[in-house]
């Protein structure tokens, strides 16, 4: 059972381990990769199902050649090619996920593959940001009526409402939107990641995050944003590959899991209640004690009643109340003052 819906019902965060490129071209570097993202704690590991044909052509005039950035230089076609996961290595790797314990996710790129991972039992669909606008593709997909993901990097408002009603069209309205960065590498200041509540509030779907950034700080912010599910590209060292230069080694993911899911905590819970623990320290606040014997009927001066630690007397708002009236009963030194206001 793909346990993103409920994960989120339980108030966690749902840690997708991007794959992508980074097997390298080699299988047994693509199952490593399943194997090391479980140890991680990750919830689920994503891949891309694709052919170079099915995202573009073979050609190799300006329109189709990459200028600047990580693909300086090669062609949409070479790029694609060298970088996609080979369909007949899916199954192998939806297998070792299940072994592993981790949810089996990936993202369609045409119909064709649309239909070859729902045959393969695939539970979920994510869309990628730069099929944002492919409204064509995210009707096909909603139709299966899986869980749809989908990343809105360069998305604009009315291009993510244009995704959401989309799937809502097919009766399809499990749906989790991802705030992005399309930078590879994301900078600090192009993340925008105060875009988080306010996509929850005007779409009506959750809404988590996918991390092109450095490190796990971005992660982090969002989730105290309210980010439910937080997707990082993920690599095994040694292993080069199209997306390894923005991807996060295995021992730094380890570690971006344990943080986002200490951030949650952190966040989670009702607002203002006291925890089990701060109520018990709640004793240790000041009080109003009789720092004197006081006689029933004696009037409560500076010098018989004081503000002090611990916290079983009154509180200190009530002291200058008490101040020149007369005791109620007998106190001894030291006795926490109670008295009816």
């Amino acid at each position: 059972m793909f346990t993103l819906s409920e994960k989120i019902k339980n108030n966690g965060i749902y840690v997708i381990a991007e794959m992508s490129a980074n097997h390298g071209g080699d299988l047994s570097s693509a199952l490593e990769i399943v194997r090391r993202a479980a140890e991680a704690g990750a919830d689920c590991v994503k891949i891309q199902t694709y052919t170079a044909d099915s995202l573009t052509i073979d050609c190799d005039n300006e329109y189709f050649r990459i200028k600047g950035g990580l693909w300086d230089g090669s062609s949409l076609y070479e790029l694609y090619t060298e970088a996609g996961t080979p369909y007949e290595w899916h199954a192998r790797i939806k297998e070792e996920c299940e072994s592993c314990g981790v949810d089996f996710l990936s993202t369609p790129f045409d119909e064709a593959a649309v239909d070859f991972l729902d045959e393969l039992g695939a539970e979920a669909y994510k869309i990628a940001s730069f099929e944002l606008n492919h409204i064509p593709l995210i009707e096909y997909a909603a139709k299966k009526g899986k869980t749809m993901i989908i990343s809105c990097g360069m998305g604009s408002p009315e291009e993510m409402r244009d995704a959401v009603e989309a799937c809502r069209r097919q009766g399809n309205d499990k749906i989790v939107l991802l705030k992005c960065c399309s930078e590879y590498p994301a900078r600090w200041g192009d993340m925008h990641l105060k875009d988080i509540p306010d996509m929850k509030e005007k779409l009506g779907v959750e809404v988590g995050f996918s991390d092109h950034s450095p490190g796990s700080a971005a992660a982090v912010a969002a989730v105290a944003l309210g980010a439910k599910v937080i997707e990082k590209h993920v690599k095994l060292e040694g292993v080069e590959s199209a997306d390894s230069a923005f991807s996060m080694n295995m021992e730094d993911f380890t570690s971006m899991v344990r943080d986002v899911r200490h951030a949650a905590q952190a966040v989670g819970g009702k607002l203002y209640e006291l925890t089990e623990g701060e109520k018990d320290s709640l004793k240790f606040r000041r009080s109003i004690f009789a720092v004197k014997d006081i006689a029933e009927g004696e009037v409560f001066t500076e010098e018989n009643i004081r503000i002090i630690r611990p916290g079983y007397g009154m509180q200190p708002k009530f002291y200058p109340g008490l101040l020149g009236r007369p005791s109620g009963r007998t106190y001894r030194r030291g006795e926490p003052v109670k008295e009816m206001i």
